[in-house]
């Protein structure tokens, strides 16, 4: 499946900027990035997908461009989507990198 190679490259910008580790897969349907062997960010068509701490979900759920990641009819909950309302600017971008690395020393690891 397709997703936006220019948000692709902007978020490998961002994180080699802030000197972050990260490995790329194709999953989801789409591109995930990985830090530490976690699921951090990806890619699904023109979306961005940030996993962020469950305790500021709902908070984020809020802010422009935000909504539920829901690949199952249940959405994820630490999972969000943001459309290119949210991630046209930079500082927008940077944003939801930042929270994405925040929660990532505390997410799970993907091989458990």
């Amino acid at each position: 499946m397709a997703y936006n190679e220019f948000l692709a490259d902007r978020i490998r910008s961002s994180l080699k900027q802030k000197r972050i580790g990260f490995e790329e897969k194709r999953m989801i349907g789409g591109l995930c990035f990985l830090v530490r062997n976690k699921m951090c960010l990806g890619i699904v068509k023109d979306n961005l997908m940030a996993r962020i701490d469950p305790e500021i979900y709902n908070e984020a759920l809020t802010k422009k461009g935000c909504s539920e990641m829901d690949f199952t009819g249940r959405p994820l909950k630490g999972f969000v989507f943001v459309d290119a309302i949210g991630t046209n600017m930079d500082a927008d971008l940077n944003y939801w990198i930042s929270l994405a690395l925040k929660f990532n020393p505390k997410a799970r690891s993907i091989n458990k």
